[in-house]
């Protein structure tokens, strides 16, 4: 049988609210009490009942995650980010899997809810309206993390979206570059895609160069749909010489498909992905990417997310972590 607060409490000769100050870390204990109840918690091998203390504190130390997908490389070292600061501050997580779809994004928090979770992390491509009015009516605090809504009234840990697609683009200018293509994410994405494209656009105009709308092909950030959007650019008239590309993953695609057709990269071909995971490194040539710190921005989300559920003071609400260009084998400039 499950030993109980009673047991631990009669075996203690102590009351079991006394054991409950002792359980909860309460200070106003005598020493000699304390040592005595931790001796009876021992040797009874009691385990405090988190819903119960819960109730009981108004607080479960446990965190709601709902994340798009878990096996999904990018946001498993988010998540490992997420999972080390929360056990660092003694907090438990709860993770789900949203599989990007919008009803069951709001299923997850009313669940989340259900659970009496302490606070929540939320990660969506494509943080709506109705998911902004959702998070606002949260009676716990929520963060998103590498998500980004536009009114900016959801606390948020992202990196610049449009510089980071700017400086990508700038870096194969400044190579020499005049046909760079864009393989861009999904349009049921339109924030991220919006402030990439824009990035992209923002570097070929401030450099005199045409915005060719054949050259923007959109992807579903999976490896076939790569090699499917660089199939179609290899079908211009005016081919690209490089091609920056909005996830590693579709970027490995962009590349093999290229070296399908019989190009060389870099040599005929230049790529650049995004997110530098570790998909970058396992592919030949090695991609050159930009840094999205994914671990980092996972733990600075469930840092901001502590401060507000001790109320700590908040410095910024909206969060952007710096963002580098790792330039491997893809590109012919390989050092910074």
């Amino acid at each position: 049988m499950n030993v109980t607060i009673y047991d631990v409490a009669r075996e203690a000769s102590v009351s079991m609210a006394t054991v409950s100050r002792v359980v909860n870390g309460n200070p106003n204990v005598k020493p000699s009490t304390r040592k005595k109840v931790l001796e009876t918690i021992e040797r009874l091998g009691y385990r405090p009942n988190a819903v119960a203390r819960g109730l009981a504190s108004k607080k479960t130390t446990t965190v709601g995650v709902i994340i798009p997908d878990i096996s999904n490389i990018f946001y498993a070292e988010l998540a490992r980010g997420i999972e080390d600061i929360a056990t660092m501050y003694k907090y438990n997580i709860i993770l789900s899997n949203s599989d990007q779809n919008q009803d069951k994004e709001l299923h997850l928090l009313n669940n989340m809810l259900g659970k009496q979770v302490d606070g929540i992390i939320f990660m969506s491509g494509n943080v709506t309206e109705e998911h902004v009015e959702e998070l606002k009516k949260s009676p716990v605090p929520v963060v998103l993390a590498a998500s980004i809504e536009s009114t900016n009234q959801i606390p948020s840990v992202t990196i610049d979206y449009e510089q980071a697609a700017f400086d990508a683009v700038q870096s194969l200018i400044d190579s020499g570059h005049k046909n760079i293509a864009f393989v861009s994410g999904t349009l049921e994405e339109p924030i991220n895609h919006a402030k990439k494209v824009k990035g992209y656009k923002r570097a070929l105009t401030e450099s005199g160069l045409p915005v060719r709308d054949s050259y923007i092909v959109e992807g579903d950030y999976t490896y076939d749909s790569g090699i499917e959007a660089v199939e179609k650019l290899l079908e211009e008239d005016e081919k690209p010489t490089a091609i920056f590309v909005g996830t590693d993953e579709m970027a490995l695609g962009v590349i093999h498909g290229a070296q399908d057709r019989g190009l060389n990269v870099p040599n005929d071909l230049e790529v650049i992905g995004f997110d530098n995971t570790r998909l970058s490194t396992m592919v030949r040539p090695q991609l050159t990417s930009v840094v999205q710190p994914m671990y980092d921005i996972g733990a600075v989300a469930m840092r901001l997310l502590t401060k507000y559920m001790n109320k700590e003071t908040v410095d910024s609400s909206i969060v952007q972590l710096p963002h580098r260009i790792e330039f491997r084998q893809s590109t012919k400039y390989t050092c910074e």
